[in-house]
């Protein structure tokens, strides 16, 4: 089975910063558009910053450019890197990815909590 695995979260003091990693496991021809997706409790699902194939990028609006979102296609993975971290970054994220023949898929989550 194609699965997406992610790693990095952690804890991390205001102003930090954190690399958050996502790679597709198993036997794929390629990925089309990737993402990063949060949801802190009692909220919605939010988009974080997305990567087409090509490598154009989108980002959230709070991101407020501290963060960039990378993939390397040769590795199948997307990287998101977090600067200047605030309490209300934390939450648990999520990789997305859009991958032909499988379909759309979700990776597991991993939760960065920002505190003193």
């Amino acid at each position: 089975q194609v699965q997406l695995v992610e790693s990095g979260g952690g804890l991390v003091q205001p102003g930090g910063s954190l690399r958050l990693s996502c790679a597709a496991s198993g036997s794929v021809v390629g990925i089309y558009n990737m993402g990063w997706y949060r949801q802190a409790p009692g909220n919605q699902r939010e988009l974080v910053a997305s990567i087409t194939s090509s490598g154009s990028t989108n980002y959230a609006d709070f991101v407020k450019g501290r963060f960039t979102i990378s993939r390397d296609n040769a590795k199948k993975s997307v990287y998101l890197q977090m600067k200047s971290l605030k309490p209300e970054d934390t939450a648990n994220y999520y990789c997305n990815a859009v991958i032909p023949f499988v379909g759309q898929l979700w990776g597991q989550g991993t939760q960065v909590t920002v505190s003193s």
